[in-house]
């Protein structure tokens, strides 16, 4: 009885109503995008023409944009292609890497503030030597989860719900991005170019071949992780 008691001292009632929120917050920004018009704009015809009209604050309509839309669970694949396809290979990694950047900041931010009381008490002391180990080695453990691939808005808001401090998420994530978002970028920046050129011949041509390469290399690297990771962790266990 004493040990329900205390369990239920934890969740106080402003911690399960913005535990609540979160919830809400996640169903609806995936059914805004997923069952509403607002879907349509994930096109480079539709959404190139809105930025076109905008002139010179495309670039920074195009960063808030991927922003908002990471936080509401649009693949950040699709938006990299996106701003690749709408800027080119270089301008669309900066503007793709700035709002992705802004992106994992938010969606952490709206975790940690909404989330991270009701997380901390729903786990309790014995998985807390986790959440802790996690906190110690934060940009590491960041780090690590970018590289291995793992979707980027679920990992921004789960992040969120640790005792991983911003910094080292923010820096975690700043490094794990750039490989994977330059690969994308230069991958849609030269379909982007054979497109518009119209002239499919051009497929076959050396910088076609060395981002698909490059893309091969970033789909395999998590898989190579992985497998080094679990081996380090049998070679523990055995040598143990």
């Amino acid at each position: 009885m004493k040990t329900a008691s205390r369990k239920a001292e934890k969740f106080s009632h402003g911690m399960v109503v913005k535990g609540i929120l979160l919830c809400v917050f996640a169903v609806a920004a995936v059914c805004l995008i997923r069952f509403t018009p607002l879907q349509n704009i994930l096109t480079q015809e539709t959404l190139g023409r809105y930025l076109e009209r905008i002139g010179l604050w495309a670039p920074f309509a195009f960063i808030l944009f991927f922003a908002t839309a990471a936080c509401f669970f649009v693949p950040a694949s699709i938006l990299t292609f996106l701003g690749a396809a709408i800027f080119g290979s270089c301008w669309g990694f900066l503007y793709v890497w700035i709002g992705a950047m802004l992106g994992a900041s938010a969606g952490f931010m709206i975790a940690r503030t909404l989330g991270r009381d009701f997380a901390s008490a729903l786990i309790g002391d014995r998985l807390g030597k986790y959440d802790d180990a996690i906190a110690r080695n934060g940009f590491t453990a960041v780090l690590y989860l970018r590289l291995i691939g793992l979707p980027f808005t679920p990992l921004n808001f789960g992040m969120g719900l640790t005792k991983v401090g911003f910094w080292a998420f923010f820096w975690g994530t700043s490094v794990g991005l750039v490989g994977g978002l330059v690969i994308l970028s230069y991958f849609g920046g030269t379909l982007k170019e054979i497109w518009t050129s119209g002239n499919w011949g051009n497929i076959i041509c050396p910088e076609f071949f060395i981002s698909l390469g490059l893309l091969a290399l970033l789909v395999s690297t998590p898989i190579v992780i992985r497998k080094l990771s679990n081996n380090r962790v049998t070679d523990k266990d055995e040598s143990a």
